[in-house]
C-alpha cells in the first residue's frame, strides 16, 4: 500500500475509533472520580457515626482504602506499567471499582431492612445515604459502560 493514499474508509474508522477513546477516558474519569467519592462518603460516615460500631467501622475504612486504590488506579497511566495485553490492568481496575461500588450498594440496602453483620441502618444520615447511592450508581454505569467501549473496538 502506497504511504500516500487516503481512503474514506481508513478515516472513517479512524475517526470512529479516536471518538470512542474520547469516550472510553470520559467514562473512565467518572467512573473513577465516582470511586473515590463512594470512599469519601464512607470515610466521613466513619469518622461522624460508625468509628465505634464492631465490624461496620472497620469495613467503612476498607471501603474508603479500596476506593481510593482504584480510583487513583484508575486516574492514573496505569497502560505504561504494564501493557501486554494492552488494557488489562485499567479493565481489572474497572472490574474491582464495579464490585466495590455494587457491593457497597447492596450491603447498604440490606443494612436498611435486616441486621447485616449484627447492625441495622438506622437512617441517620439520609443526605450520606443518598450521596452514597448515586456515587455508587454512577461508578457502575460509567465503569461498566468503559468496559464495553473497549470491548467495542477490541481493546480489551
Amino acid at each position: 500500500m502506497n504511504v500516500f493514499q487516503h481512503s474514506p474508509e481508513s478515516t472513517l474508522s479512524a475517526t470512529t475509533a479516536s471518538s470512542l477513546s474520547a469516550v472510553e477516558w470520559a467514562l473512565r474519569i467518572l467512573g473513577a472520580l465516582s470511586v473515590l467519592a463512594v470512599g469519601a462518603v464512607h470515610l466521613q460516615q466513619y469518622f461522624s457515626l460508625y468509628s465505634s460500631i464492631p465490624t461496620i467501622g472497620t469495613l467503612f475504612v476498607l471501603n474508603f482504602a479500596g476506593a481510593t486504590v482504584i480510583g487513583l488506579g484508575l486516574l492514573a497511566p496505569v497502560e505504561r506499567l504494564y501493557d501486554r495485553p494492552a488494557g488489562v490492568l485499567p479493565a481489572l481496575l474497572a472490574v474491582g471499582g464495579i464490585g466495590l461500588a455494587a457491593t457497597s450498594f447492596v450491603f447498604l440496602f440490606i443494612s436498611e431492612r435486616t441486621p447485616l453483620f449484627g447492625f441495622m441502618e438506622p437512617g441517620y444520615d439520609p443526605a450520606a445515604i443518598l450521596a452514597s447511592r448515586v456515587a455508587e450508581a454512577v461508578a457502575v454505569v460509567s465503569l461498566l459502560g468503559y468496559l464495553v467501549a473497549g470491548f467495542a473496538i477490541g481493546r480489551r
